[in-house]
């Protein structure tokens, strides 16, 4: 780095830092709205309450035409905009404010809508994904202050969690308040904390609900069982099919050999950070970056059936699950789910009734690496942590990606965040680290500040 650089970075940390406080408070009450984009687990003036503090909070950043946009899903999007000076690019900002719902909140060791201090990291719902990814580009925009040449435009999405595609339709009918030369997705994070990561691809989803019957009610299972069919016995043997010995993903015609060649997860990081109990041995064969991010794989999400406690000696008539499979960049996410529905519907023992639903779906993403933009934002991640920039996939999903990388196809996408591995999202006791707030929000404060002056002399060499 050149002394006018470090000294440049030495200030952008200065303010962030000085900021960190004010940080604290916001996430604070950010994470106090039970802003789950589901009106039968929570009410629908949460969401509305969170959109309104976020929209508020980017004008005071700077971004003063902020305004929330409806959506098809009934969620509010907020979108802001601050125009470019004169040959400057424009970045777009994206976050969600939806959460998570808390689930069993006797799991939590405090209460999850209020953001609790313990052991270094900051606890409660949303306080990594997403609400610390909000507060990160905050952070940012109020360093970088009002004398930065770069165009902002600011998109906070109400229902990611949910993923019912309001936002993406928006990006579909309205791509104009989207335009931007490069986008930040903060919805990810580093593979641990204090090594600076950039996210290069997204496994797709699809989500399907099989149904099975067999009986036209529940029959004594002395009196009948053996010969008659029990829907429970055949969802069990259908779902069997779709894992082999080794615990690989077996789906007819899909690829389950994909092999990922960026950042290794190491096993025993990985045993530590999913909770894996001692003695029980990992699934599938090859890496676990391998697994995580260039294969599909298939959870069984939940299953309907009779309860343990109160069950009876009878034949099950009747048994539905609900399947997630994740999708890795090179697959149709469309494709590979009606592949899904086609086996599971061939693996019916006895002929039995087979109703298989599509639900969700969302495609793959990988993002392309050799633009400027990723070259100035990992000159900024690794001057602001110290140390290189490790690459790496994510196994959750962002529909959004695709829909922007279809509007807007001459954008760089770049994908970080804040939601490293001890984050443990989505789970009981959600956390985050405010070094890693503070850290990347001084890396997109300098990634905004230097790229005008970097976009310009790209622009220059090519003419």
């Amino acid at each position: 780095m050149t002394s006018g650089t470090d000294a440049q970075l030495s200030e952008l940390r200065d303010r962030v830092r000085a900021s960190m406080p004010r940080v604290r408070a916001e996430l604070a009450d950010l994470v106090a709205f039970r802003s789950i984009a589901d009106p039968e687990q929570a009410p629908p003036s949460e969401c509305r309450s969170a959109a309104e503090w976020v929209r508020d909070a980017f004008r005071d950043a700077g971004v003063t035409d902020t305004e929330l946009h409806e959506t098809s899903d009934g969620s509010a999007a907020v979108i802001g905009r601050r125009a470019a000076a004169d040959g400057a690019p424009t970045v777009l900002l994206y976050s969600h404010y939806d959460v998570q719902p808390a689930g069993d909140e006797s799991l939590w060791n405090s209460a999850p809508f209020e953001l609790t201090d313990r052991d270094g990291r900051w606890f409660g719902r949303g306080s990594a994904d997403c609400k610390g990814n909000v507060l990160m580009h905050l952070a940012a925009l109020r360093a970088l202050g009002s004398d930065s040449e770069v165009g902002i435009v600011v998109v906070c999405e109400g229902s990611e969690e949910t993923g019912t595609g309001g936002l993406e339709d928006l990006v579909h009918d309205r791509p104009e308040l989207f335009a931007a030369d490069v986008i930040v997705i903060g919805d990810t994070g580093n593979i641990a904390v204090g090594t600076p990561t950039l996210t290069t691809s997204l496994r797709g989803m699809a989500i399907v609900r099989v149904d099975v019957e067999t009986l036209d009610g529940a029959v004594h299972s002395g009196m009948y069982g053996g010969p008659a069919p029990d829907a429970l016995v055949a969802l069990v043997a259908m779902l069997a099919t779709l894992h082999d010995d080794n615990g690989d993903t077996t789906i007819d015609g899909v690829d389950g050999s994909g092999v990922w060649d960026g950042a290794e997860y190491p096993v025993e990081r990985f045993r530590t950070d999913a909770g894996v109990l001692d003695g029980v041995g990992l699934a599938g064969s090859g890496t676990i970056a391998d697994h995580l991010w260039a294969r599909p794989s298939v959870t069984v999400m939940g299953i309907d059936c009779p309860p343990v406690v109160g069950s009876a000696a009878a034949v099950v008539p009747r048994a539905s699950a609900r399947i997630g499979l994740r999708v890795p960049p090179g697959m149709n996410a469309e494709k590979t789910r009606d592949l899904l529905v086609t086996h599971l519907t061939n693996a019916a023992p006895w002929s039995a009734r087979v109703t298989v639903t599509p639900d969700a779906v969302g495609s793959p993403f990988a993002a392309r690496t050799d633009g400027p933009a990723y070259d100035a934002l990992m000159t900024a991640l690794s001057d602001a942590y110290g140390e290189p920039v490790q690459f790496a996939g994510q196994g959750g999903s962002i529909p959004l990606c695709t829909a922007l990388q279809r509007a807007v196809p001459d954008a760089e996408i770049v994908l970080m965040g804040v939601e490293e591995p001890l984050s443990t999202i989505h789970a009981p006791n959600e956390s985050v680290d405010p070094s890693e707030i503070e850290t990347i929000a001084v890396a997109e404060a300098a990634f905004l500040s230097r790229l005008p002056e970097q976009w310009r002399l790209r622009a220059s060499d090519r003419g």
